[in-house]
């Protein structure tokens, strides 16, 4: 064997490297294989963020993606077919089941229906395979019809029409053997995957909707997604790793939006001893429930036994159930203001030790860390959460992260204590980002404190404002309720601002994103008081709309998403979805504007990304291989 002057461990690498790619043949077809890939058009990016357990919006605009799908109806058949036939055939990808059903029960299911569906199907998903390899279509195709749907993608008029006439006899089959339906399911299953190659959740899943496990249980099998945490995902994370304060504010949370269902039916948690015990012990009749009432108690005791562990949190502001005065029914708040309380009725709470739990609301808080510590259905999608998420993410030049940066007033990274050790900016989020893992790992009583922080803190990333729990739930006075945010909400409408927070996670300028853009959500965009999701100029873009039901009075629509391919990022502001019954009898799409931004000048292509990166770096050790084996370093294994 020729002596080999590379690094030893660049030697042993290259050896790895050739079990994989024995030869010189195998080594060169990947090397052209893979530089074919870089001149593909990029692939499309889907971001949405601030679902709130909106299950039937989130499902359409998956569906849709973000009017994707009738883009490229639009483009593929122009005035070859009517908006309404446009209309018709993009339902039926949405919803292929159910729409197949109501036709069927309107008696329109004839083999002529049949037969156009899946021609304008099969064009739909012929072009949208066209940006993609082949090997990659073939694994996005549903194995049951996956050789009959690649020979279908791939027909082409020939000069005698063999092959049409070949694809026309698979289609007449289909019908013949009563397969249609199954066969357009997986169609419609393909079209969609194909549109969007990737999903970035931008946080906050769980919450005041009442389906975020009908939500994780359809994330669980999607094709390709990403998921910064929000401060509700992280609340719902330190519940199942059985915090207590989490568990009390998710079930208040819950309560709060009449969402029993995903508390008891989705993840078996029994709130049989909780309703007991606070009809037997609260007053009724007042403008708060005797089960609220008891929430709230236990989730004050509960927060105030963490603020005073740790005193680094710097939260001894909230401390108010010792602020009580139960004679007159008033509290005294940080500013020394005295105000009066919508309820008196405290009979849990020992005035000479307000933080402490009584021995039945010890039993019930014990029962409840079980139950959420064992309910499989929860744990399963908390698991996921982990193993496709974090605190934020760098890609193909954005910046993505669920709340903020905490910064100091003059726009420096403000520091955090974090276990006695102080830490700012990416560090910061890092720290965030190992703690939370080690709470469910570990489970140790300072990891899980801070998952209670992560949820709510002034200085958390996930938080980012003064949350005021308290006088929400017990004082009418509404002025006493606003939350002071941290100077990032305020500090980063600067491009220069967001060029300092974008250059400390190293964002650089890439091809499919020239300038860079940070990427939030949490703070729903109130365009009915003139906010607007683009900011900075284009440096930083909000995408909370509000897919919550109880925030379209204040943002004025029901959501945005992003979307980034190669012609360049489009943002999407859509207006309240109906219903699924309506949109299968009218086919009626969510109503959509479009802002297009950051437009190319060029198609943007999969060399113009982190994944191009990489396989500029894979050609790269390839080539040293070949070299390898050319010059005898190395013997080619047959």
């Amino acid at each position: 064997m020729v002596a080999f002057d590379r690094n030893p461990q660049d030697f042993k690498y290259l050896r790895l490297l050739s079990r994989q790619f024995p030869t010189e043949q195998s080594a060169f077809t990947e090397i052209i294989n893979l530089s074919a890939i870089l001149n593909l058009p990029k692939g499309t990016e889907h971001f949405m963020s601030d679902v709130h357990g909106e299950y039937e919006a989130f499902m359409h605009i998956l569906n849709n993606c973000s009017g994707v799908v009738r883009e490229h109806v639009d483009e593929i058949f122009g005035d070859t077919l009517t908006f309404d036939e446009k209309g018709e055939l993009c339902t039926l990808i949405y919803y292929p089941r159910e729409k197949i059903e109501l036709v069927r029960s309107q008696r329109e299911d004839s083999p002529t229906w049949y037969k156009t569906m899946l021609d304008q199907l099969i064009m739909v998903a012929r072009s949208l395979s066209s940006r993609y390899t082949r090997s990659k279509v073939r694994k996005a195709i549903p194995r049951d019809y996956a050789y009959i749907i690649d020979e279908l993608l791939h027909t082409h008029p020939d000069e005698n029409n063999y092959r049409v006439r070949y694809h026309e006899r698979i289609v007449e089959s289909i019908l013949e053997t009563a397969s249609a339906d199954d066969f357009i399911e997986s169609l419609a299953s393909l079209i969609k995957r194909l549109a969007v190659d990737h999903l970035h959740l931008v946080g906050d899943i769980f919450d005041r909707g009442g389906g975020a496990a009908k939500i994780m249980d359809r994330l669980l099998t999607y094709h390709s997604l990403d998921i910064q945490w929000g401060n509700h995902d992280l609340l719902w994370m330190g519940a199942a790793a059985g915090e207590p304060a989490c568990i009390a504010t998710v079930l208040r949370n819950n309560l709060r939006y009449d969402n029993y269902e995903i508390l008891e039916n989705d993840y078996g948690i029994s709130l049989r001893e909780l309703v007991a015990f606070a009809d037997a012990t609260y007053t009724a009749g007042e403008s708060i429930t005797p089960l609220i009432k008891a929430i709230n108690v236990l989730l004050f005791k509960l927060e105030g036994q963490i603020i005073q562990r740790h005193p680094e949190f710097d939260m001894t502001n909230r401390l108010l159930l010792d602020k009580i005065e139960h004679d007159t029914g008033t509290v005294t708040l940080a500013d020394g203001s005295v105000w009066p309380l919508t309820t008196n009725d405290f009979p849990t709470v020992d005035p000479a030790d307000p933080y402490t739990l009584t021995p039945q609301e010890q039993h019930i808080i014990d029962k409840l860390v079980s139950e959420f510590v064992t309910a499989d259905h929860l744990h399963r999608h908390i698991d996921f959460l982990y193993s496709h998420g974090s605190m934020y993410k760098v890609a193909n030049g954005n910046l993505l992260f669920h709340g903020c940066v905490p910064l100091n007033e003059d726009g420096t990274f403000s520091s955090m204590n974090c276990l006695g050790t102080w830490h700012a900016g990416r560090d910061y989020l890092d720290f965030c980002d190992h703690i939370a893992r080690r709470a469910w790992r570990v489970g140790d009583r300072d990891a899980l404190d801070w998952m209670w922080y992560l949820w709510i803190g002034f200085n958390s990333p996930a938080s980012g404002r003064l949350v005021r729990t308290f006088e929400r739930a017990y004082i009418a006075d509404k002025s006493t309720w606003v939350e002071p945010m941290d100077p990032y909400f305020t500090l980063t409408k600067s491009p220069s601002v967001c060029d300092d927070i974008m250059r400390e996670f190293g964002v650089a300028p890439m091809a499919c994103s020239p300038t860079g853009h940070i990427i939030n959500g949490h703070t729903p965009v109130k365009t009915t008081k003139g906010e607007q999701p683009i900011r900075a100029e284009g440096k930083l873009l909000v995408i909370d709309g509000g897919f919550c039901r109880a925030y379209h009075p204040k943002t004025g629509i029901a959501g945005y998403t992003l979307i980034s391919s190669s012609r360049g990022c489009r943002l999407k502001s859509h207006r309240a979805f109906t219903t699924v019954a309506e949109a299968l009898t009218r086919n009626v799409d969510i109503e959509s504007e479009t802002n297009r931004f950051d437009q190319a000048d060029r198609r943007r292509m999969v060399s113009d990304t982190d994944t191009g990166a990489k396989i500029r770096s894979q050609i790269q050790d390839l080539r040293q291989l070949l070299d390898a084996y050319r010059n005898g370093a190395i013997e080619e294994r047959a």
